[in-house]
């Protein structure tokens, strides 16, 4: 298996946690929360942003978060995916 076949590899579902739903219904709703979203974080679940995003990352790549809720993490995909591109383009030189 070559590196190409590793990356493509779908991530296997995991069922959904109580937190899981937490962070997906957090996630849809942030903004309502009084504050700085770092802070919410804090608050709410007891983590670090740093965390929050690494779990929030690791969620959004399970095909069960997909089937929970297909809009949400697919405009988080897509905001995920915009951000790594412009690091890219930024780390070469190119102007986005």
């Amino acid at each position: 298996m070559n590196l190409a076949d590793q990356t493509a590899a779908p991530t296997p579902s995991v069922p959904l946690s109580d937190r899981d739903r937490e962070i997906l219904a957090f996630e849809r709703q942030w903004w309502k929360y009084a504050g700085s979203k770092e802070q919410a974080i804090k608050e709410l679940f007891d983590m670090s942003s740093t965390r929050y995003y690494q779990v929030l990352n690791a969620l959004i790549n399970n095909p069960a978060a997909l089937s929970e809720d297909p809009m949400l993490i697919k405009r988080l995909r897509r905001l995920r995916d915009q951000r790594q591109r412009t690091r890219s383009a930024r780390r070469l030189g190119f102007e986005v």
